[in-house]
């Protein structure tokens, strides 16, 4: 997971529900993912999605990590399912969990 959309996650949390309960959810995903701090490729990567697409930058870093380990990128984001098809990774909707 990109540190880009780990500050997304605790910035949103906190904004909604108090930093205390930012920090936990941090504390507990933290050892569930790897983190990824990008890099100057990785930087361009999402550089040239923003360019071509109209999603967050935040959603183009995690497409370009996607897309770079080979990863399918779990999402309930309309901006990246509506563009799923044009993307340099798949795509899998998490607002319709397949069975």
């Amino acid at each position: 997971m990109s540190w880009i959309n780990l500050v997304e996650v605790y910035y949103r949390l906190a904004r909604d529900h108090g930093k205390q309960q930012a920090d936990g959810v941090l504390a507990e995903l933290r050892p569930r993912v790897v983190e990824d701090l990008p890099g100057v490729v990785a930087m361009r990567a999402a550089a040239e999605l923003k360019a071509d697409f109209a999603m967050s930058l935040a959603d183009c870093f995690a497409v370009a990590l996607a897309a770079e380990q080979d990863a399918v990128l779990l999402t309930g984001d309309p901006e990246i399912i509506d563009v799923a098809m044009q993307l340099p990774c798949e795509v899998q909707d998490l607002r319709n969990p397949v069975a």
